[in-house]
């Protein structure tokens, strides 16, 4: 299916995306541990994970992916491993939350140089025709790296402490940066206009804004994730307060292997749709939206803990699986030269919408509309609800101005 080249290029940056992932999750699955520690407040975990890291890789996004377009992108992302394995390991070694939150902010920073420089160079040494499966490869990395924060991270953890599980996650991205420094290669074909780096940027991301297919596709995938961070910042608390079965947490962390698994099929899938009509892609958005509703209502309200573990697991199975078929979907409606701007947009929105949005409602929802031992599955449900509508809707819209605002 692939050549030589390509094949290690798209296995290096799999390995890339798993530990960024593991590196970024890994404050979730040591909190309960690092709050005892430090004697930190339930708030100070929620910055620590949420804020300090995604508020500044959301504002970072945008002007990375545009440096990305200008610069070596293959220096960016060997430079982004090793910045957030170094600060992954130093994180280990302190005892202070200012320190903790500093970290977390480079984590932030650096991850943000990743993936709109991935997402161009995947689009530029594949043909388009493979475009969605090659992405979903890419983006299976998510939920292996999730899955492995929490099994292997909580296991060392479990059997030393948090620092050492640190330690541990941090260093293998130490050895892997000079790895992507010498082995990938930049594939640009296209050279960027010259003018103002904040000019350009505005005046491309302008013209990307411009077609409704672009942000209808925003919305939507928007929309789903969501959902999916919603979910995983409150798995917990609905296993717990809901079905109390503390015991089966970790167990989630099987599911989110599968995941990576559903979205390497969606992305097939909806490549093979496109033989037929390439809007048709926008299925692999369609189908995660439709059929998660039912099952995370029979999850959030069954009658037992492991029910629940098994039909909200296999609800994330198809509802995160959009995943890689929306990182492709945006590079088929902007040009060569914008490619890595499109990546960092598509990036910003739905970190901004998945962890500054969906949490906060729900949390909020929670604490002050809905009562009673089930107030989290009620809370949790209506966002699920309201957002898969929006997506369904966002994606209907965009398949029907596919067409006119298709680039290649």
């Amino acid at each position: 299916m692939f050549k030589r080249y390509s094949f290690w290029l798209l296995a290096i940056l799999f390995l890339v995306y798993v530990l960024s992932f593991v590196d970024r999750q890994i404050i979730a699955v040591l909190a309960p541990q690092i709050r005892m520690d430090l004697g930190l407040t339930n708030t100070q975990i929620g910055l620590l994970y949420g804020t300090a890291f995604s508020f500044i890789y959301a504002l970072a996004g945008i002007p990375m992916g545009r440096l990305a377009d200008q610069w070596s992108r293959r220096k960016m992302i060997a430079i982004a491993v090793f910045v957030w394995s170094l600060v992954t390991v130093l994180s280990g070694f302190t005892a202070s939350f200012t320190m903790l939150v500093v970290y977390r902010i480079f984590l932030g920073l650096s991850q943000a140089m990743l993936g709109p420089s991935a997402y161009a160079l995947l689009a530029e040494t594949f043909p388009a025709e493979k475009r969605a499966s090659v992405f979903s490869l890419y983006a299976a990395g998510i939920f292996v790296g999730i899955g492995a924060s929490f099994l292997v991270g909580g296991t060392v953890a479990q059997n030393y402490d948090w620092q050492t599980a640190m330690i541990a996650v941090g260093l293998p991205g130490l050895f892997l940066a000079p790895v992507v420094w010498f082995v990938i290669r930049d594939a640009r074909k296209t050279k960027t206009q010259s003018g103002t780096f904040i000019g350009d940027t505005i005046q491309n991301l302008s013209w990307i804004l411009r077609k409704k297919t672009v942000v209808l596709h925003l919305t939507g995938f928007a929309a789903l994730s969501c959902i999916g961070y919603t979910v995983l910042a409150f798995v917990s608390t609905i296993l717990v307060d809901v079905f109390d079965s503390q015991h089966l947490v970790r167990h989630y962390g099987w599911f989110q292997l599968g995941v990576a698994v559903s979205v390497i099929l969606m992305g097939r899938f909806t490549d093979y749709l496109a033989l037929k009509d390439q809007s048709l892609r926008f299925w692999g958005g369609i189908i995660p939206a439709a059929v998660c509703v039912p099952l995370y209502g029979l999850g959030l309200f069954a009658n037992s803990g492991e029910s629940a573990l098994i039909l909200l697991g296999i609800a994330v199975l198809f509802s995160s699986s959009f995943n890689g078929v929306a990182a492709a979907l945006i590079q088929f409606m902007v040009k060569p030269q914008m490619r890595a701007l499109a990546g960092g947009l598509y990036l910003f929105v739905i970190s901004i919408a998945g962890f500054g949005l969906g949490p906060p409602v729900a949390g909020y929802l929670m604490d002050s509309v809905f009562q009673g031992p089930q107030a989290a599955s009620y809370a949790v449900f209506s966002l699920i609800l309201v957002c898969s509508l929006i997506a369904i809707a966002s994606f209907i819209g965009a398949m029907s101005t596919y067409a006119k605002d298709a680039e290649d």
